[in-house]
């Protein structure tokens, strides 16, 4: 006897679009206990092919392996800490030469108002002053939450190591958990999504700390080039700031300028800033993005700019930071579950890259021309489920 129940197609979109809505909600309302699981499944998943080198090389037990993962983990995140905390506190030190600046800067911009719009100085000041009359309660709001939100990221980067050993400690106890979820006849089904999820948002970290990378050493040796004070410093936390998608770079080109400051107030020095941010940008869009991050997780540019909106609606910074990757880990289910398959291909990039014009490779973006079929053979390690644990097998995949 048959038990499964047919819809009609406006029904299905209904409870699709309910099923949505509710997984929003969820999310939302908890949001301060999913970000931290989330992230530690990322790095659990960056993580993992250390613990298993640690294991298979090295012959450590499980949970020394996993131990000394974690731990290298955190140290590297907090040398960068000790380290930019060093940086940060010599700029500080140049907080009056900052200021000094500033306000020659605010007399030359008074200046021109005064010579072009025929507004004194007192004038000015009435109106900025009519401007800001509420910012005193307003920064203090803007302060205590500020001070709310520090206070949450400092329980969630205590959280994160802890999560992050926990998964990969039992691993092997939640890959069972899913194996006696799922019928036996779909356990094939099981561990192709589970190898795919792995490569997915392993590639996609990867080149996201690829392009870290390249986008802090762009922009130190642009710095560099054009004097700027503390180009390692600004460097780095540009490369930090712009894996924040949108409002991260908008941050590091801000500071940068006022950073700028500390050496002289030439307006010249600025304008060299801005230029080097831009051409960066450009670079790292055009170039590095398309090449590293995009390659990486094949999700359309549409689906990508909603998912990072909505992301950000629910979640704000650390919502658009999980978004790319949620939606990786939903394609590679929906690819393999037929009556999802239709939702995979829609959040799917199947343009052709390029086309060959006398010799020469351009990017094409004709959705008429067919592709072809990629063909990728690796030798991932593919779980095989036992009751007392989890075996792991080399295998060769196609897609």
């Amino acid at each position: 006897m048959n038990d499964i129940m047919k819809f009609p197609f406006y029904a299905k979109i209904t409870l699709t679009l309910l099923g949505l809505i509710a997984i929003m909600f969820i999310f939302y309302i908890g949001q301060d206990i999913l970000i931290p699981v989330m992230m530690s499944f990322l790095f659990a998943v960056l993580l993992y092919p250390i613990v298993l080198f640690l294991k298979s090389k090295l012959r450590f037990p499980h949970v020394l392996a996993v131990m000394l993962a974690v731990i290298l983990f955190v140290l590297f995140f907090i040398g960068l800490f000790v380290f930019l905390s060093i940086q940060i506190s010599d700029f500080a030190n140049d907080f009056d030469k900052i200021e000094r600046n500033i306000n020659i800067h605010l007399r030359n911009i008074q200046g021109f108002i005064r010579e072009n719009f025929h507004l004194s100085s007192r004038e000015q000041k009435e109106y900025i002053d009519t401007a800001t009359a509420d910012s005193m309660e307003k920064g203090k709001e803007m302060i205590g939450s500020t001070l709310m939100s520090f206070t949450d990221t400092l329980i969630n980067l205590t959280l994160i190591p802890i999560y992050t050993f926990l998964i990969l400690l039992y691993r092997t106890h939640f890959l069972l958990f899913l194996s006696k979820l799922i019928n036996k006849e779909n356990h094939e089904l099981l561990k192709d999504i589970l190898m795919h999820i792995r490569v997915a948002i392993n590639s996609y970290i990867v080149g996201l700390i690829i392009q870290m990378i390249l986008i802090s050493a762009m922009t130190t040796l642009g710095f560099m080039i054009i004097g700027v004070k503390y180009a390692i410093l600004l460097g780095i936390i540009t490369g930090i700031l712009n894996l924040i998608p949108y409002i991260g770079i908008l941050l590091a080109g801000l500071l940068s300028i006022v950073a700028s400051l500390t050496g002289s107030p030439d307006l010249s020095i600025i304008i060299g800033v801005i230029v080097v941010t831009i051409v960066v940008q450009i670079i790292d869009n055009n170039i590095v993005v398309p090449m590293i991050v995009s390659s990486k997780v094949e999700i359309n540019a549409f689906i990508s700019i909603v998912g990072i909106i909505i992301g950000g609606a629910i979640a704000g910074v650390s919502g658009m930071f999980l978004a790319l990757p949620t939606l990786a880990v939903l394609k590679v289910i929906f690819d393999r579950v037929e009556s999802l398959e239709p939702w995979g291909y829609l959040m799917g990039d199947h343009l052709p890259k390029t086309y060959t014009w006398r010799k020469i490779k351009l990017p094409l973006f004709d959705s008429e021309a067919p592709s072809k079929k990629n063909i990728i053979k690796t030798d991932i390690v593919v779980p095989v489920f036992t009751e007392t644990t989890t075996i792991t097998e080399p295998s060769k995949t196609e897609e």
